[in-house]
């Protein structure tokens, strides 16, 4: 079973290295003010053994753009995100895949504020669109927490890069793993899913991936393929940031193989994860590999 590894977080690497990161823009800012750093992380991830990198696409539809004051420039800082994307794999790791995020309209871990289904249709295609345009080997909805985006994101990946999407979902914390923020379980949604190059989950604790990796097993036909990539803690109801023992690589690297074991063939870090931790992520993989062999 061939393995792929993700890469990691771009905002906090960002942050690391002293980018402002602010919202509303978030990563996308650096688009503008410091796209040499934005190349320097996706270096950071190929060098460490990622097999696909993602562009800094995150926050790069015109509704964010919108509310940092810089409407209209959509299209231009999507290809800018792949090109300095696609710059990093030519130097770096030529066969690696660019992925194009495609991230939910507005707060990631509040589905009550998603947009009505046309709304997220119309504005799910249009980044898809530009993604596409600037050469993203496949477009990934990720971090969708609301059933009626993610479908409607699902419907406009359809008709914009058939055969060339993915999509990964933010489930939650507690109680049946594979529910979505909204309270819809994913067997709900597994039917429409078909024809996804994965179907995963992130942005979610990475002790905790496993379970919502048998949900997802269990909810897909047998050889889907299934994603995970986790973050270095969680957040609480108050906003604050809670680190768990994953926020050591090699910790990390090892519940990254528990992934594995319980049938994950993508497997990458999400929010507060480094180089340093794909570079772990590879070389258990590796490990793994040879004791196999």
């Amino acid at each position: 079973m061939t393995v792929f590894v993700l890469d990691g977080a771009t905002g906090t690497e960002l942050d690391r290295r002293g980018v402002d990161v602010g919202l509303p823009l978030w990563s996308a800012g650096a688009l503008i003010h410091a796209p040499g750093a934005v190349v320097d992380v996706h270096r950071a991830y190929l060098e460490a053994g990622a097999d696909a990198i993602t562009a800094n696409t995150f926050r790069t539809h015109e509704r964010s753009l919108l509310k940092g004051g810089i409407s209209g420039r959509a299209e231009e800082l999507t290809a800018i995100a792949v090109t300095l994307a696609c710059q990093a794999r030519c130097e770096m790791a030529p066969k690696a895949l660019v992925l194009g995020s495609v991230a939910p309209l507005e707060d990631c871990y509040c589905p009550d504020r998603s947009p009505d289904a046309e709304i997220c249709r119309e504005e799910h295609e249009q980044i898809m669109i530009h993604l596409m345009a600037a050469g993203v080997d496949f477009v990934l909805i990720e971090t969708m927490s609301a059933a009626t985006e993610a479908m409607a994101a699902v419907s406009a990946a359809r008709a914009v890069a058939p055969g060339a999407w993915a999509i990964s979902f933010c489930f939650r914390s507690s109680g049946p793993p594979g529910v979505l923020l909204d309270g819809t379980p994913i067997e709900k949604l597994s039917p429409y899913l078909g024809g996804a190059r994965f179907v995963g989950v992130n942005c979610v604790a990475a002790p905790q991936l496993s379970e919502h990796i048998d949900a997802i097993r269990a909810a897909m036909p047998a050889g889907t393929s299934v994603a995970a990539y986790g973050n270095v803690g969680y957040a609480t109801d108050d906003g604050a940031w809670v680190s768990t023992d994953a926020v050591n690589p090699d910790r990390f690297a090892q519940y990254a193989m528990n992934w594995v074991e319980s049938g994950a063939t993508w497997v990458g870090g999400c929010c507060g994860t480094s180089p340093h931790t794909t570079r772990a992520m590879a070389e258990h993989l590796s490990q793994r590999n040879s004791a196999i062999d």
